[in-house]
């Protein structure tokens, strides 16, 4: 483990505790319009290509969702809030169904067919290749920066296992010091995506930001960096 992120390594986020957030609309993390770096790196992420099945990894409400279903790509959540899915369609205008996911007990699939949108209410680690099969791009704006520290090489492991072999892979991660901020989110360092993912796969910093403001002041940190990072899987 990178020694930069040993401040925040034992740190441990329950589910009931995020599903208390979304209760309470204790939700800064959403953000109520598409995500710049995802209109930026599009094309890329695309590479010319057409319905593009999407993955968001704890996809919240996020309204990039809705933006890229209307491209017509199809999209795929996985999220633990029901009231956070039922928000998302609900806010969009758009109806749904709801059914139990025979493959994983106590899970629900919340889906608009005309939209081809399918989220998945569910522990994100509950949820595998053999539910929905692999996907073309995956965009994680907020996920790998939410899960336990602990808990990466599980999920750099399922994020793989979901990536067909021309997906791309758009992470949004952020570069503080982890000794001033608890998180989360959590410091996701450069060296530490190449551990988890560099054997496999591809990797390119597309961007990096300084992004401080007076909310990550107000949090103790004296310096944040955004860096949006283009993982690909290796071509054999």
């Amino acid at each position: 483990m990178s020694k930069a992120v040993e401040p925040q390594a034992n740190r441990v986020m329950d589910l009931g505790e995020w599903n208390q957030f979304w209760h309470d609309d204790q939700v800064g993390f959403h953000m109520p319009e598409v995500h710049r770096m995802l209109k930026k790196y599009l094309d890329q992420l695309l590479a010319g290509r057409t319905k593009v099945r999407f993955f968001f990894p704890l996809c919240g409400k996020a309204v990039d969702m809705k933006w890229l279903a209307d491209m017509g790509h199809p999209v795929v959540g996985v999220e633990i809030s029901e009231k956070a899915v039922r928000q998302f369609f609900e806010e969009n205008n758009l109806p749904y169904t709801e059914e139990a996911v025979p493959a994983i007990p106590g899970a629900k699939v919340f889906k608009n067919s005309e939209k081809n949108i399918s989220l998945y209410q569910c522990d994100l680690y509950d949820f595998t290749s053999s539910i929905e099969g692999q996907f073309g791009a995956i965009w994680d704006r907020g996920s790998m920066v939410a899960i336990n520290p602990k808990d990466r090489e599980k999920y750099a492991a399922l994020m793989m296992s979901l990536m067909a072999d021309d997906c791309a892979f758009l992470l949004d991660t952020l570069i503080y010091d982890s000794a001033l901020y608890e998180g989360p989110p959590f410091l996701v360092p450069d060296e530490q995506v190449q551990a988890l993912f560099g054997g496999r796969c591809d990797i390119k910093c597309l961007q990096s930001e300084d992004i401080m403001s007076d909310l990550w002041k107000s949090l103790g940190l004296e310096s944040i960096v955004e860096h949006v990072i283009l993982i690909t899987p290796k071509r054999s």
